[in-house]
């Protein structure tokens, strides 16, 4: 699990790094690096897309791989703890009996 966690983490930090770089319709942080419209060439634009895509991809599968352990490994605090016995039937009571009043006479 540690390494899903490790995977998910990079990947999250690559995606917000590669939506920033990417040109929108604001231009996008490439204005400011210039050596970033290069590095790939002509393409650059495609190739960030698609990465962009692959990265979603295994951010999604990551998310829900996370999730599916996490429900997996989660217990039950009372699991081991017995049932308590139902209460005992108390006897039949009588009704109390209103006090002897003394009879004026």
């Amino acid at each position: 699990m540690t390494f899903i966690i490790v995977i998910h983490v990079i990947v999250c930090v690559a995606l917000i790094v590669l939506v920033l770089i990417q040109r929108g319709r604001g231009g996008g942080l490439v204005e400011s690096f210039s050596g970033v419209e290069s590095m790939f060439g002509t393409k650059t634009s495609a190739f960030l897309t698609r990465l962009t895509t692959v990265l979603s991809v295994i951010f999604f599968i990551s998310c829900l791989s996370l999730a599916v352990f996490s429900v997996r490994q989660s217990r039950s605090l009372m699991r081991d703890v017995k049932a308590p016995a139902p209460p005992a039937q108390p006897a039949e009571e009588t009704p109390p009996q209103p006090p002897d009043v003394p009879k004026a006479e």
